[in-house]
C-alpha cells in the first residue's frame, strides 16, 4: 500500500515539475541548469511545506526523493518546450540572415510549428533510445569495460580536441561563392571563436573560486549569474533589437517521406548518442555536443538539424542521471541538485537502485507528457504568437533574471551577470556560435586535469 502511495506521489510531483518545465522553457534566458541551482537552494522550504506528509509515514529522505523527481521532471520538459521560443523569438532580420537558426529559417518560411514538431519528434525519440541504452551505458562506463576510467586518464587531451574542434568548424557571416570571401570567412570564423572561447575561459579562471553572498542568505554558486550573463541576457537583448516580418503561421499534419522517416531516426541516434557524451565528459555542454553529432552526421537539412539538437539537449538530461548512478560524478545543475537531495548509490550490479528507478519513472512519464504539451502549445503560439507583446515579454524576463540574481548572488553576482553578458554580447555581434562561451568551464577544467 505504501507503495502505490509513493508512486501516486512520484507522479504528483513529476506533472507538477512538467507545468513548472513548461514555463521556465517558455521564458527565453533561462537555463534549466539555473533552475536546478535556484530550486536546490529552495529545498528546506519545499520539505517545510511538505510537512504534512509525516502524518502519513513517509520520510524526510522520501520527501528529497520527490524534490529529485520535481527537478528531474522539469528538466526534461524544459528541454522539450524551449523550442517554442527559440522557434518564435529572437528571428534575424533580413540583413542577418545568412546566421539564423534552422528553427527560424522556417519560421521566415510560415513554418514555425512544423519547427516545434521536428523538435517534439527529436526529444522524444531520445527519450525512447536513451530508455533502450540504459544497460549497454552501464555496461560501457562501468564494470566491466570501465571505459570513463580510461577515459579519465586522457580528459584533458579529449577536452582539447573537442575544443579545437569547435573553433575549426567555425565559419563566419560571409557565405559567398567568391573563394577569397568564403576563405575570409573561414578565418574570420575561426578566429573570432578562438577569441570569445579563450577570453571566456579567462573569465571562468577568474570568477568561478569568487565568493557571492545572497542579502536573503540563500545559498547560489557564481555560476549562476555567470551562465545567465553569457547565454541568456544576450540571447534577450537581441531579440529586442531585431524586428523581423513573420510571415502567416501553417499549421498542418506533418508527414514523412521513407527517406525523411529513415533521415529523421537517424538524426535522433546520432543526437542521442552525443548527448550522452555531454553527460560523461566534464565540462561540455549540449551545444558542444550539437557540433559533435553534426560533424559525424555530415550535411543534413534544416529539418534534421532540428531534430538533432533536440535529441541532444534532452538525451544529455535523461543519460546525466544515469551516469551520476554509474560514476558518482555530477555531469550538470540537476544531477548536483540530486546529489545533494538523495543518497546517490553507485550501480555496480544488474540491479538498478531503487532511487534510480523512482527517477527514470519520473523521466519516461515527464517525456511523455511534454511530447503531447510540447505540441499543444506549439500550435497555440504559431496561431496566435503576433497578438502577444514579445518585446514586454522579454523585458520581463531580463528584469526577473536580474532580480534572481541579485537575491541569490547579491551585488558581486550582479557585476559578473553584467560582465559575462558583455562576453556574451560577442558571439551575437560577430556571427559565430554561442558554444564558444563554454571556454569559461572548459579551460578550468582542463587545467585542473593538467
Amino acid at each position: 500500500m505504501i507503495l502505490l502511495f509513493d508512486l501516486i506521489l512520484i507522479f504528483l510531483f513529476c506533472i507538477l515539475g512538467v507545468c513548472i518545465g513548461v514555463v521556465t522553457g517558455l521564458l527565453p534566458g533561462l537555463h534549466v541548469n539555473n533552475i536546478a541551482i535556484i530550486l536546490l537552494s529552495m529545498s528546506g522550504m519545499i520539505v517545510a511545506l511538505c510537512h504534512p506528509l509525516y502524518v502519513f509515514g513517509f520520510s524526510e529522505s522520501f520527501l528529497f526523493l520527490l524534490i529529485s523527481v520535481f527537478i528531474i521532471s522539469t528538466s526534461v520538459s524544459h528541454t522539450f518546450h524551449d523550442a517554442i521560443p527559440t522557434t518564435f523569438l529572437g528571428a534575424p532580420e533580413e540583413d542577418t540572415a545568412l546566421s539564423i537558426l534552422p528553427a527560424h529559417a522556417l519560421l521566415l518560411e510560415g513554418r514555425g510549428y512544423e519547427a516545434v514538431y521536428l523538435s517534439a519528434f527529436g526529444s522524444f525519440s531520445a527519450i525512447m533510445i536513451c530508455f533502450l541504452l540504459i544497460y549497454p551505458i552501464r555496461f560501457l562506463i562501468g564494470s566491466p569495460l570501465m571505459l570513463y576510467s580510461t577515459l579519465r586518464e586522457i580528459m584533458p587531451w579529449v577536452l582539447i580536441a573537442i575544443s579545437i574542434l569547435m573553433i575549426a568548424t567555425e565559419r563566419g557571416r560571409i557565405d559567398d561563392s567568391n573563394i577569397r570571401r568564403r576563405s575570409f570567412s573561414i578565418f574570420s570564423g575561426m578566429l573570432f571563436a578562438s577569441l570569445v572561447f579563450f577570453l571566456a575561459g579567462a573569465f571562468g579562471l577568474i570568477v568561478l573560486d569568487l565568493p557571492v553572498d545572497s542579502p536573503l542568505g540563500l545559498s547560489s554558486p557564481v555560476l549562476f549569474p555567470a551562465l545567465s550573463g553569457l547565454f541568456g541576457t544576450p540571447t534577450l537583448i537581441n531579440s529586442l533589437m531585431t524586428k523581423p516580418v513573420i510571415p502567416e503561421q501553417r499549421i498542418e499534419e506533418i508527414v514523412f517521406s521513407k527517406k525523411e522517416k529513415g533521415a529523421s531516426i537517424l538524426s535522433a541516434i546520432t543526437g542521442s548518442l552525443a548527448g550522452i557524451l555531454v553527460s560523461i565528459i566534464p565540462g561540455i555542454t549540449s551545444a558542444t555536443g550539437t557540433i559533435l553529432a553534426m560533424n559525424i552526421r555530415g550535411e543534413s537539412s534544416n529539418r534534421q538539424t532540428i531534430v538533432t539538437l533536440s535529441a541532444v539537449n534532452t538525451a544529455s538530461a535523461f543519460s546525466v542521471i544515469l551516469v551520476l548512478f554509474i560514476i558518482l560524478r555530477p555531469r550538470s545543475g540537476v544531477a548536483l541538485a540530486v546529489n545533494e537531495l538523495v543518497a546517490v548509490e553507485e550501480w555496480n550490479s544488474l540491479f538498478l537502485p531503487s532511487t534510480l528507478v523512482y527517477l527514470i519513472i519520473a523521466i519516461l512519464l515527464a517525456g511523455c507528457l511534454s511530447y503531447f504539451l510540447t505540441l499543444k502549445i506549439g500550435g497555440l503560439f504559431a496561431k496566435h504568437f503576433q497578438n502577444i507583446s514579445y518585446s514586454s515579454l522579454i523585458v520581463s524576463t531580463i528584469v526577473m533574471i536580474i532580480l534572481l540574481v541579485f537575491l541569490f548572488t547579491g551585488i558581486i553576482g550582479l557585476l559578473v551577470l553584467m560582465v559575462a553578458t558583455l562576453i556574451g554580447l560577442l558571439p551575437v555581434l560577430w556571427g559565430v556560435r554561442r558554444s564558444h562561451c563554454m571556454g569559461i568551464l572548459l579551460i578550468p577544467v582542463i587545467l585542473h586535469f593538467i
